[in-house]
């Protein structure tokens, strides 16, 4: 029986990936039963499965091929999922009536667990006639809240999370107040944001000329291009959104760039697709392909590498049929083109295995030498499933070779192309791997560097609670295995000691035999300047990258995480990092101040009654617990939990502001309500305002609204320096950092990006 590398691993596994009976009664028992599982269930549409489910399974065996988290979790299951990780939606109307379609669709694919991505540049600008009815047009942003709301509801129903990405083209009117949507904290916080960058838009930077604002024909306004990329760039250096997409880049190279065109990616940005495009991701983990590792003749074993794509893109290939789908147009669209997206993960792994220091440019050719080689593999595979059972239905040959992608592919494939077709219109795609990852032993994730060599952090048991567990590199586990103490090698380096140079080299270096995107962030230091920050997104432009996403840590951002070992042999996080630990609970003194506040829901017969009790530490107030009662006992059973839940948080000590943030962003799908003139989503987020007003009342958050920072004085429970950022909302801790795009707790594990 397979054992896993660490708790977290096993943990993962029993939480995300492992079949159970709707009580939690385990039906894998081991995870050879999950892989057996996946196997069995991707060979059923061949027709000698039996062979084939053996070949999957040796494919899935020591964590050698790691299909994406909803394949593991969903595949042999029975259950109504999707096994496609990604969406985009269909084509938003510029009219209410196809809205609020395209919301319903939304809702129907998250329900299932997709991820989904829109642009939502094809709504009128804010201000615009809206003929028939005297009016002006809410813009896009409105009916973005809409779909926040949306996705808030379906999470609060137990739902698998999807996030979703919103794009704009860089030529919308209401480009601006998209760029700065996210400096409100409380708002879009279930999207990721990316600005569609055009080619002429760059140019017009570069010779710091006019841009034009357009819709439907009409030029609203016109601004200097320098002017508004400096402000993209001043949003994204201080709130680390919104991304960059090069749109023009990404059509010109797709190879169906003859029947589809793309405006949108899903929410990590790994896949553009068209409207109602699916793709469903898997991994090649190089780390375990390594023969010989850490010796002078360290080498991927390459026919092992590609057989095992060779299987990989059979069996991803067999889920385009077996999984399920939200929409039909969804259906249709996977079938037609039947693309799917392998990646890898474990590169720097492997990286430090053969003796090359990420970020160099030996790095950067043999990334490039490795992925030439999975890219050839996929497509020779491909070619030889479609001698087998047919090419992908809008397959034509002429226009498809024609493309710009394939332009560069070796002349043997090419020619097997001609000759034969190919049964997958796209192949790779580097997706973010941080979850499959850990569950494969910890291993550096997708193409990112390894982020620290060891951390701290919190598994959740089987009885509710958590404990602290040292979580090791794969590489650098490995290397203690076979040397013991001996001094790590120079070419050891993580994240913390990479210059923005030396991401953007690898990200350039992987993309040229990419047919997608690749999911990837540029961590770039707190104290970068502006200009250099700028050059980052110019450098990956130049070099061509299809889009740019990068982390600064701030205070609104938060901090990288901090490494657990400090020996001279491991380079050191920023000091500024350091993990907060929380004093214990506060022990509740006999009495208390506090204040009771009245609130009247219009729907409700009785009011609610709302008491804050503070507590004075070192000549500071804080709330310290929290009493909700009401007559009305359709309440009865959250008021309690409420009450519990907030006054638990509160005795924890630290910046607490988060849980009015928390409230005040919670929205009741039968509607809000508005009080003293103001729109109100909810009870929750209007229980949130007392809380917040009480906070600013006793100088523990300073001003009105949300996401303003605490009293300095407020913070003496904390131990070490302030945290920065937002805590994380499943767990309160401050350990938020971006992972491959997606803001990521290293204490808990909660991703928005699931």
């Amino acid at each position: 029986m397979t054992r896993f590398a660490a708790p977290i691993a096993e943990s993962i596994w029993d939480m995300k990936y492992r079949f159970k009976n709707a009580d939690g009664t385990p039906l894998d028992l081991t995870v050879e039963d999950s892989w057996r599982r996946i196997a069995r269930s991707l060979a059923e549409v061949e027709k000698d499965s039996a062979h084939w489910e053996d070949r999957f399974y040796a494919a899935l065996e020591d964590f050698k091929y790691l299909p994406a988290g909803r394949i593991t979790a969903g595949a042999g299951t029975g259950r109504t999922v999707t096994l496609f990780n990604c969406f985009v939606m269909g084509t938003i109307p510029d009219n209410m009536g196809g809205i609020f379609d395209m919301l319903k669709e939304a809702a129907l694919t998250m329900q299932q667990g997709g991820g989904i991505g829109y642009d939502f540049s094809t709504i009128r600008p804010r201000g615009a006639d809206v003929k028939g009815v005297a009016a002006d047009a809410s813009g896009p942003l409105s009916f973005m809240d809409v779909w926040d709301a949306m996705c808030r509801t379906i999470m609060s129903a137990g739902s698998r999370r999807g996030a979703m990405m919103a794009t704009m083209r860089c030529d919308h009117p209401d480009i601006e107040s998209f760029i700065t949507a996210k400096s409100d904290p409380a708002r879009l916080r279930m999207f990721n944001m990316s600005v569609l960058v055009t080619d002429a838009f760059m140019e017009a930077v570069k010779a710091d000329g006019p841009w034009e604002l357009v819709f439907d024909g009409k030029v609203y306004h016109t601004v200097e291009a320098r002017d508004l990329w400096n402000r993209i760039m001043q949003s994204t250096y201080d709130y680390a959104e919104p991304g960059v997409i090069f749109i023009d880049r990404i059509n010109a190279m797709n190879n169906l760039a003859y029947c589809e065109t793309i405006a949108a990616t899903n929410p990590c940005g790994e896949q553009p697709l068209p409207p109602y495009g699916a793709c469903l991701l898997g991994s090649v983990n190089l780390a375990r392909l390594v023969a010989a590792p850490f010796e002078d003749e360290a080498e991927i074993d390459e026919e092992a590498l590609d057989e095992l794509v060779a299987t990989a893109v059979r069996m991803m290939d067999n889920v385009v049929d077996a999984s399920r789908f939200p929409l039909p147009q969804q259906a249709e669209e996977a079938r037609t083109k039947r693309r799917i997206g392998l990646g890898v993960t474990g590169l720097a792994d492997a990286l430090l295995m053969v003796g090359l220091r990420y970020g160099s440019e030996e790095a950067a050719r043999q990334t490039s030498r490795w992925l030439h080689r999975i890219a050839r593999a996929a497509y020779l595979a491909s070619v030889q499933l479609a001698k087998e059972k047919g090419a992908f239905p809008l397959f034509d040959a002429e226009k498809y070779l024609a493309s710009g992608s394939l332009q560069h592919m070796d002349e043997d494939v090419r020619d097997a192309i001609r000759e034969h077709g190919i049964r997958n219109a796209l192949l790779t795609s580097i997706a973010p791997t941080g979850t499959i990852s850990l569950y494969a032993g910890n291993v550096s994730s997708g193409i990112e560097p390894v982020f620290a060599y060891s951390y701290t952090r919190k598994v959740l048991q089987k009885d509710g609670s958590r404990t602290e567990e040292e979580v090791v590199d794969y590489a650098v586990q490995m290397w203690r295995d076979k040397f013991g103490e001996r001094e790590l090698p120079e070419h050891f380096v993580n994240a913390q000691t990479l210059s923005p140079g030396d991401h953007v080299r690898m990200q350039a270096a992987a993309q040229k035999w990419v047919d997608s995107s690749i999911s990837k962030t540029i961590n770039v230091p707190e104290d970068i300047s502006f200009d250099d920050f700028q050059d980052v997104y110019m450098q990956a432009w130049d070099s061509g990258c299809k889009g740019c996403t990068t982390y600064r840590p701030n205070d609104v951002t938060g901090s990288v995480l901090s490494v657990s070992e400090t020996t001279e042999d491991t380079p050191e996080a920023d000091q500024g990092a350091d993990v907060i630990y929380l004093s214990e609970p506060l022990d509740r003194p006999q009495s208390l101040e506090g204040h009771t506040y009245k609130v009247k829901w219009p729907d409700s017969e009785h009011a609610i009654y709302i008491t804050i009790n503070d507590i004075i530490l070192n000549g500071t107030r804080r709330p310290f617990e929290v009493f909700i009662n009401s007559k009305n006992m359709e309440h009865f059973a959250w008021t309690v939990a409420l009450t519990r839940m907030i006054s638990a948080v509160f005795r924890r000590g630290g910046d607490v502001s988060f849980v009015v943030e928390e409230l005040k962003a919670v929205f009741d799908p039968r509607g809000g309500a508005w009080m003293q003139g103001k729109y109100v989503p909810s009870i929750l987020a209007a229980i949130g305002g007392v809380i917040e007003r009480h906070m600013v009342s006793i100088g523990f958050i300073e001003g009105e609204g949300l996401g303003l920072k605490a009293d300095p004085e407020a913070e003496r429970m904390v131990v070490g320096d302030r945290p920065k950022g937002q805590a994380c909302p499943s767990c309160g801790q401050y350990e938020m950092r971006m992972v491959e795009g997606c803001m990521t707790c290293m204490s808990c594990g909660h991703s928005k990006c699931g």
